[in-house]
């Protein structure tokens, strides 16, 4: 049997996925995701782990997301736990855009405080996407031992993720305003005041709680 032109051009788009040319991989990856083959997920997926370019991986979890979930989950959801911390970041955050909450179990507690803060900050954001009703107030507890964390960016991720989850993290965020690291309690002041005001912008609520805890106090009530 011959292969079709439509599935001779396609091998030939995932075969140039390795191509030196970062510009060829981009029309690569845009080619496979146009005309989907679930044939081609393992390497989209492989392909994904040793990418260099941001754009071309941004690609490349475009293409799978045009894959059939039934394809696509399996291999994702393996590749968190590889040993290759940029395979589990865009793993995560390819599932991220998927959407299927029958990925969430695969965002552990381990997954979540992953030494690696790319890692840590995708398993953060695929974390509200796929938690279920209900599970919010528990993965706020399992998001606050991380408060303090990192760079800005990587706090700036944390609290980003803890808003999303609303009054679910109210709690575990006013009990962190009183831990013993003052860091800690002015990631949780700051994470407190855009969870209360979301347009005040996070280097304004980062500065203002350095500032409180400078003094050592903790906020007032109803900032």
């Amino acid at each position: 049997m011959t292969m079709t032109r439509q599935g001779t051009d396609a091998l030939r788009a995932f075969e140039s996925l390795a191509d030196p040319r970062a510009s060829v991989r981009l029309r690569a990856a845009l080619a496979v995701g146009t005309a989907p083959d679930p044939h081609f997920v393992g390497g989209l997926v492989e392909r994904s782990a040793v990418e260099p370019e941001f754009f071309v991986r941004d690609m490349l979890t475009w293409a799978l997301t045009r894959h059939p979930v039934a394809a696509t989950l399996p291999p994702l959801v393996r590749e968190v736990g590889s040993k290759l911390p940029q395979a589990r970041s865009q793993a995560l955050h390819t599932l991220s855009k998927i959407g299927d909450r029958r990925a969430w179990p695969a965002v552990t507690g381990a997954v979540l405080s992953d030494a690696d803060d790319e890692v840590a900050r995708s398993a953060w954001r695929a974390a509200v996407v796929l938690v279920p009703g209900g599970e919010e107030q528990a993965l706020a507890r399992a998001l606050a031992p991380q408060l303090g964390r990192g760079d800005r960016e990587t706090q700036l991720s944390l609290s980003r993720a803890l808003v999303a989850l609303g009054e679910a993290a109210g709690a575990v965020l006013e009990a962190a305003t009183t831990a013993p690291a003052p860091h800690v309690r002015a990631h949780a002041l700051a994470t407190r005041r855009l969870l209360r005001d979301p347009d005040s912008g996070f280097e304004a609520a980062i500065e203002e709680a350095k500032r409180v805890v400078a003094l050592g106090g903790s906020g007032p009530e109803g900032d």
